[in-house]
């Protein structure tokens, strides 16, 4: 089984890198979020790999990112969700915006991924609310994030109520919990209803 490959990249296509490894070429199955972090033809790089072995053929799975590679892992577990349309999901999300998404229980967000539908989405929600993974606080840059997360297991109806409100308003799911909880962020205690809702358009027209 591969854990990682390093070598020169030799093509790219749609989600596909052939790795140029002292004369073996592995194709390699990448997100797009990986393929646009790769440089040009010929540029040296190392892949963490997963592997999946099926009866008719050996997929390896390529990521740029621990913690991409662990959504991914994650996001197989879901029933439903394979790894093409794992690495759909993660073509569109970073691991930061991912878990914002469903930190916000976003279904729509994630419907945007191809092979997602609404049933699946809603599922994919469903499976990670309460229990979102905490490995990424491991990451300075996915503290705040993580943070927020955490706060879904049980979140507060004043929080909710103004998310909802955001929403009725027109913005996505998204940015609207990503606003309240940075507006939240800021005070000790729970603002007011008529605050958190003020100070969160501002963070969104910002």
């Amino acid at each position: 089984m591969f854990a990682k490959l390093k070598g020169n990249i030799d093509s790219v296509d749609d989600h596909e890198v052939i790795l140029d490894v002292h004369g073996v070429g592995y194709l390699v199955m990448v997100s797009q979020t990986s393929l646009s972090q790769l440089g040009p033809i010929g540029s040296a790089v190392s892949l963490l790999i997963d592997t999946h072995v099926r009866e008719d053929k050996i997929a390896l799975y390529g990521f740029t990112s621990k913690h991409e590679q662990e959504w991914f892992r994650r996001l197989v577990t879901v029933q439903g969700v394979g790894a093409k349309v794992a690495l759909a999901i993660l073509s569109i999300f970073t691991p930061d915006t991912l878990l914002t998404a469903l930190s916000a229980g976003d279904a729509k967000a994630i419907c945007r991924a191809d092979g997602v539908g609404p049933k699946l989405g809603n599922r994919i929600v469903a499976e990670f609310k309460g229990k979102l993974p905490t490995f990424l606080s491991s990451s300075p840059t996915n503290m705040s994030q993580t943070k927020a997360a955490n706060a879904t297991v049980a979140p507060s109806a004043l929080l909710s109520d103004a998310v909802s409100a955001l929403v009725n308003l027109g913005y996505g799911r998204t940015e609207a919990y990503s606003a309240v909880m940075t507006v939240k962020g800021r005070f000790n205690d729970d603002p007011s209803m008529s605050d958190l809702i003020k100070l969160s358009l501002q963070e969104l027209a910002a």
